[in-house]
């Protein structure tokens, strides 16, 4: 008696690069497009004395744009460019990929939370390629969203909470 092996009805399991790869090409193939507009730059008072505060840019004037998507499972992906002024009034800009869960408890209405992967670069910081790994997290409602990361530091550094506005364009 011979016995036969199918192997059809077992989906194919992509390794993590793979999927890394498949992802971020299906988010560069998207025509899907957002627009980005910084809004505020909150520096955590816990950290920074108030002469420093006083001293720091919170408001960032800038632009920037995106290609989002959303997948299967209806989360958030998009790859990015954004410039924006800094706490000291230099120009910053920055590219990565974002991605978030989102949860829909109403029509239209959106939550995400996620992270962003990109490279950074800071005048006061020589200009040099700096890696970024944020947490990121969203209110979206139809084609707008307000969306903010935090980025991490100590005492006089990082610990600042950056939000922009996002809008689809398509």
């Amino acid at each position: 008696m011979a016995s036969t092996i199918s192997f059809a009805e077992e989906p194919v399991k992509l390794g993590v690069w793979s999927r890394v790869q498949d992802s971020l090409s299906q988010t560069w193939e998207s025509k899907n497009y957002e627009l980005y507009i910084p809004v505020n730059t909150w520096h955590n008072r816990n950290y920074y004395t108030s002469e420093k505060i006083d001293s720091y840019n919170e408001q960032p004037w800038g632009l920037g744009i995106g290609k989002y998507r959303f997948d299967d499972d209806g989360d958030w992906h998009a790859l990015y460019v954004m410039t924006f002024q800094d706490s000291h009034n230099d120009v910053e800009p920055v590219a990565g990929y974002a991605f978030q869960n989102i949860w829909r408890p109403a029509d239209d209405f959106r939550l995400g939370v996620g992270y962003t992967v990109g490279v950074t670069m800071r005048q006061d910081m020589h200009y040099l390629p700096t890696p970024v790994i944020a947490p990121l997290m969203s209110v979206a409602y139809k084609k707008i969203a307000v969306q903010s990361t935090y980025i991490l530091g100590g005492e006089g550094h990082g610990n600042i909470l950056f939000t922009w506005l996002r809008w689809q364009l398509q």
